[in-house]
């Protein structure tokens, strides 16, 4: 698992491909955002860009936008999420993921934290 310094992580998923991740928001973020109540995610099919804003969420606290970890392609949303946001804050590095999307170069996650440097970075 790799993490980003905007508190995302992405999971490599060799199930679905060699070149797909699954991407969430750290227990971390969940719980500084607090309670989520809104969840917009993007449509499935589409072309991000690293820092494209992919995700709306909105909490108790405030709104928040979730950017584009990598270059790729989003090609399955977990609509989940949208039906119950709390899932999130409930397991946010399990059921309360965002997105799958199929990465255009998977190196671009070797620059990214691993657990260790992610729990120094908090």
């Amino acid at each position: 698992m790799k993490y980003t310094e905007e508190h995302e992580w992405l999971r490599p998923d060799p199930e679905e491909g060699p070149d797909v991740v699954v991407v969430g928001i750290t227990e971390h973020a969940a719980t500084q955002l607090g309670d989520l109540v809104f969840v917009e995610l993007p449509e499935e099919g589409k072309t991000v860009a690293k820092d494209d804003e992919v995700v709306v969420i909105e909490s108790v606290k405030a709104a928040s936008d979730i950017m584009a970890p990598v270059d790729g392609e989003i090609i399955e949303v977990n609509g989940a999420i949208v039906e119950n946001p709390a899932l999130v804050n409930e397991d946010p590095l399990g059921a309360g993921w965002f997105f799958k999307m199929k990465v255009d170069d998977m190196s671009t996650l070797d620059a990214m934290m691993d657990e260790a440097a992610y729990k120094d970075f908090i």
